[in-house]
């Protein structure tokens, strides 16, 4: 099999052993092809080589020398320093090596070696040169090619155990040994278009750079033309799966749902609102997917409270108008019970039958309408006939396969998938690229905006004050921690703690818990009575992001604001601002808050734009987290940045459509269609080859 050597485990290296593949494996290396793909995070020119007596204070460099002098130093119990003078025929310099007395075997007096480091001052006596844990590398041979010194060096991301010599000690192995053997399987066509170089030209040089002229803030900013074409290569195979999943769910018959409008015309009479324009916009690119022969694969994104429950009940009423059945699968079952709720609400007045599936509850009525439930809708032993509309909320939650499971319970049903995480159009395209789009870009009338404040530690009692005089007019509060008890090294303050200081406050007022940590039956009895107004103030942590809708609470407190993410901060202001009262959104700050957590904060006191926030997020969190792909159950990018590699994530995908519209199946590409298939291995199957 072509390539088949790339899934080898890399334990079986030479120099590796299951040792060091244990630790390897914790960097995410577990066969060659981990290895090889494993770039390193940034460079170091120690190409330059200098005579002692040339050496500046503060400056990285390389010298040449011999071992004076090795001595062991040791401090105190457990502590020790091995000092080995090097020397040339200008002056000698000393290298401290703190903890490592095993070293002192391998510097033997007379020995020829290279050394590399920032030079310094001797901190003792004030003159001559010291380097402190420098890189090493003996001279056993004239014409031995340098790995750790006199060249650009990779440095990588690493593990306890697994210091950084021996880690590029062993990819330089894995490299030199398996590189060459890597076939190309990338069209010539775009090779010679975009003048990339060769595949194994392209892996030695992000390791092993073999020129030292290079441009070495396009190598630490990964944009030389090395790190572009395996980035374009990860990209464009990633496209290639999302454009194939797209083009056979495309393929499909489904189910054309064209009976006259009935029940769809009912839930309009009923409503005691109207839809907004964008509302509206949405239900008709909704309605004409299902009133098509093709299956519907259709992302709804929409801001917190812009109203996507009511499309999606519009949805479901086309399917049952015409026949069917549909189903609505969330991640929790807090958020199944309040869809419950919510659609049973709507569609009060309307004979339909709406039942609820969690793994603790069971369906009593005979064939329901409608089932609204958690993962136990994918589970075996659970089928319903006629199923017509699969709607899956809060896709990131879900994987690829969960949306093929559920929709495996029917015949070919539509696929509607909702999320309240603004995405923005680059990420969109890329991770849900095998889905029609659709955006809620409009608010309901009336909603009254959410006042964004930041108070400082020492402004507590303000908060305080806040809570008092909302909670004094009738509202109530959620007081949010980022961790449920108190944890001395991470230094942060606690839902527990928090809970108890917040009963001694406020005394005549009913406060309650809610944590993750609690049975999710006695949860959802804390956040019911909460929703009906017989808590005043609810202490927690991120469990109520997605939880039960509370009209009348309208302040969100956030401790410790800049230990949270920006979309969550955005999803937790999001639990407020839902009914006539004003609201309010504090953000409490404690510390001197870093570079990044200043910029998540400042975007939340100046929009509440989804879309927006999504964009900032984006830019400051990086694609790797925003990504979010395990939870995806799409494959992981390693090598391309969504940010800095925006150009070619738009080209990798223009020449994915151009090769799939000439050749789906990839048959005059064979190696590129097995490629494709191991980064979407086990995610699902692009190309059947048996």
């Amino acid at each position: 099999m072509p390539n088949g050597f790339l899934s080898e485990p890399v334990q079986y290296i030479k120099g590796v052993g299951p040792k060091r593949a244990e630790l390897l494996k914790k960097i995410g290396i577990s066969t060659i092809a981990d290895a090889l793909f494993y770039l390193p995070f940034r460079y170091e020119d120690r190409s330059s080589l200098k005579k002692i007596n040339q050496l500046q204070p503060d400056e990285m460099t390389t010298v040449r020398g011999e071992v004076a002098r090795c001595e062991l130093v040791r401090r105190r119990k457990g502590f020790s320093i091995l000092e080995v003078t090097v020397s040339d025929n200008s002056g000698h310099i000393t290298a401290k090596f703190f903890n490592q007395p095993f070293l002192k075997k391998i510097f033997k007096i007379g020995k020829s070696l290279y050394i590399s480091g920032t030079v310094k001052t001797n901190r003792y006596l004030g003159v001559g040169f010291e380097m402190e844990n420098p890189e090493y590398e003996a001279i056993e041979d004239e014409s031995d090619r340098h790995v750790h010194t006199l060249r650009i060096v990779p440095v990588y991301r690493s593990t306890s155990g697994l210091g950084q010599k021996t880690l590029r000690g062993l990819l330089h192995s894995i490299v030199e040994s398996c590189a060459g053997k890597l076939k190309e399987y990338m069209p010539d066509d775009i090779i010679v278009k975009h003048s990339f170089p060769g595949l194994e030209d392209a892996v030695r040089n992000v390791h092993f750079p073999e020129d030292d002229n290079i441009d070495l803030n396009k190598y630490n900013s990964g944009t030389s033309r090395f790190h572009k074409r395996l980035s374009f290569d990860e990209l464009f195979l990633y496209q290639i799966g999302v454009i194939k999943i797209k083009s056979d769910i495309v393929e499909k018959k489904g189910i054309s749902f064209v009976s006259p409008p009935s029940l769809t015309s009912e839930l309009r009479a009923l409503l005691d609102f109207e839809l907004t324009g964008a509302q509206e916009r949405v239900v008709a690119e909704i309605f004409s997917d299902m009133e098509s022969e093709n299956q519907m694969n259709r992302l709804i994104q929409g801001d917190v409270g812009s109203g996507k429950t009511v499309v999606a009940v519009m949805a479901m009423l086309k399917a049952l108008e015409n026949g069917y059945k549909a189903v609505m699968m969330v991640p929790t079952e807090l958020l199944a019970q309040q869809h419950y709720q919510n659609i049973t609400k709507l569609l009060k007045g309307i004979q339909i039958k709406c039942a609820l599936l969690t793994s603790g509850e069971k369906i009593n009525e005979d064939e329901p309408d409608i089932i609204i439930g958690t993962h136990a809708l994918i589970q075996k032993g659970f089928s319903l006939d006629k199923l017509g509309l699969a709607i899956v909320d809060e896709q990131h939650r879900f994987g690829v396969r969960q949306r093929a499971q559920l929709r495996k319970k029917g015949t070919d049903p539509d696929v509607l998938v909702m999320t309240a995480t603004p995405i923005p159009r680059t990420l969109a395209m890329t991770l849900y690229g095998d889905l029609d789009h659709s955006v809620i870009d409009e608010l309901p009338p009336g909603r009254k905006p959410i006042d964004t404040m930041v108070f400082m530690e020492s402004e507590k009692n303000k908060v305080y004050d806040i809570l008092r005089r909302e909670i004094g007019k009738g509202g109530q509060a959620y007081i949010v921690y980022p961790v449920i008890e108190e944890d001395e090294e991470l230094n942060l303050r606690s839902a527990e703690l928090g809970y108890e200081a917040f009963k001694e406050l406020f005394r005549d007022r009913a406060i309650d818990l809610v944590h993750g940590r609690i049975r999710p039956e006695d949860r959802n009895e804390i956040m019911n009575r909460f929703k009906s107004g017989d808590i005043d103030i609810l202490v927690g942590t991120t469990v109520i992001e997605v939880g039960v809708d509370v009209p009348n609470a309208n302040v969100m407190v956030i401790v410790h604001a800049e230990r949270f993410g920006l979309s969550q901060l955005h999803q937790l202001r999001g639990r407020v601002g839902r009914g006539e009262r004003g609201s309010f959104c504090v953000l409490l700050v404690y510390g001197e808050p870093g570079e990044e957590a200043v910029r998540r904060i400042r975007a939340m006191e100046r929009t509440s734009d989804g879309f927006k926030i999504a964009e900032e997020d984006l830019n400051i969190r990086g694609p790797g987290d925003f990504f979010g792909t395990d939870q995806s159950g799409y494959p992981q990018l390693r090598i391309a940045n969504l940010i800095r590699d925006r150009e070619l994530l738009e080209l990798s995908r223009s020449e994915a459509v151009v090769i799939l519209e000439k050749d789906p199946m990839l048959d005059r590409y064979p190696d590129l269609r097995q490629r494709a298939n191991k980064m979407w291995e086990n995610r699902t199957e692009l190309y059947n080859t048996v």
